[in-house]
């Protein structure tokens, strides 16, 4: 099993932190270094001064959002940022979320998995220098009745195949991300749930499509907080826990409170979305369960993070992308130290 380090938004008034650790994550030998984008920060131009600042690690966008770009725009910047970081870059894609991809591009959240397939298939197609021409539901190139003609990029990426990646949750979504795509980007994983929730999806799309789990990189995300007292570092991660399982999308189409029901909290979801959804924010936070944190994150000293990397190793997972916290440059990085050392001591590097 592999390490990543995820740095998140940018533009938080840290970022000068953000690059010192995605600098050390590269000198200790971590796999890949992701940046998110939502409504703030962009990926790209992150992932870029990332890459100009570091030597063998990877970048990746988790993610580029699909409402915010036209594919053949994703194709360049993937291509483009695979030449510039000497064959580094790994494409991931999501569809973002209603409010977002309705409220800040303008763009309808209808049909999320039919417009996943078909931006993955033009993206491959631009990425691959053919010409490009598609004919689908959601794009069609050249328009038609118009000037437009077949194209193709002029860029050569660095490498033949970029890695795509797709977010994933829900259990289509999954099983197209494994029928359609080279890897699985994940939040609020549970090891002991990892197989009902998501592998056994990702699983069968990989078998729609002829293919085995052999190559494909199931890739979480996971919060990370070392020391002794188990609770006190829970409760770091209350707010962040009730604001994805409470306060992301609407009622009806929040993706993590789904999750956090098939895991089995379906009452304290529900408890959880109508605090915060209410503006008792705080109340939504107390409302989360130690277990559900303790479940999604890694907690405790480096010897009991080793034993929870050894169960999310066995539950299918290839790439554990870690989220150091800390309220200081000094504190991340020794959280970051110490997913290696528990890496090492899982008997997993």
């Amino acid at each position: 099993m592999r390490l990543g380090i995820n740095l998140g938004y940018w533009g938080a008034g840290m970022d000068g932190d953000n690059l010192a650790v995605a600098q050390e994550a590269d000198r200790l030998g971590y796999d890949v270094c992701w940046a998110a984008e939502a409504y703030g920060s962009d990926a790209p131009t992150v992932l870029s001064w990332v890459a100009a600042q570091t030597e063998s690690i990877d970048v990746g966008s988790a993610i580029m959002q699909i409402p915010a770009r036209q594919p053949a725009m994703t194709a360049m910047t993937a291509a483009t940022l695979d030449s510039l970081s000497g064959g580094r870059f790994r494409l991931g894609l999501g569809v973002s979320g209603p409010q977002v991809s309705e409220g800040w591009y303008g763009v309808k959240f209808d049909k999320p998995l039919a417009r996943t397939r078909e931006y993955v298939e033009i993206v491959r197609r631009a990425m691959s220098r053919e010409r490009l021409s598609y004919e689908g539901q959601h794009w069609t190139l050249p328009l038609p009745d118009g000037p437009g003609k077949p194209i193709k990029l002029t860029v050569h990426p660095q490498r033949e195949h970029i890695p795509l990646y797709i977010a994933a949750i829900g259990p289509k979504n999954l099983e197209q991300t494994g029928e359609i795509a080279d890897g699985a980007l994940l939040i609020f994983p549970s090891a002991e749930h990892l197989e009902d929730t998501a592998v056994k999806y990702l699983r069968a799309g990989r078998e729609k499509a002829g293919k085995t789990m052999e190559g494909f990189d199931v890739c979480p995300t996971l919060p990370l907080a070392v020391g002794d007292d188990i609770f006190g570092l829970a409760d770091m991660f209350r707010p962040y826990t009730a604001l994805y399982v409470g306060g992301m999308g609407s009622r009806k189409q929040n993706f993590y409170n789904q999750l956090a029901q098939r895991m089995g909290y379906e009452k304290e979801a529900v408890e959880i979305q109508d605090k915060y959804l209410s503006g008792d924010k705080n109340g939504a936070a107390a409302a989360v369960p130690h277990q559900l944190i303790d479940q999604t994150t890694l907690l405790g000293s480096v010897e009991r993070i080793a034993e929870r990397m050894q169960a999310y190793a066995a539950a299918g997972v290839t790439t554990l992308t870690l989220a150091p916290a800390g309220f200081t440059l000094d504190e991340r990085i020794t959280a970051l130290r110490a997913g290696t050392d528990a890496l090492e001591r899982s008997g997993l590097a």
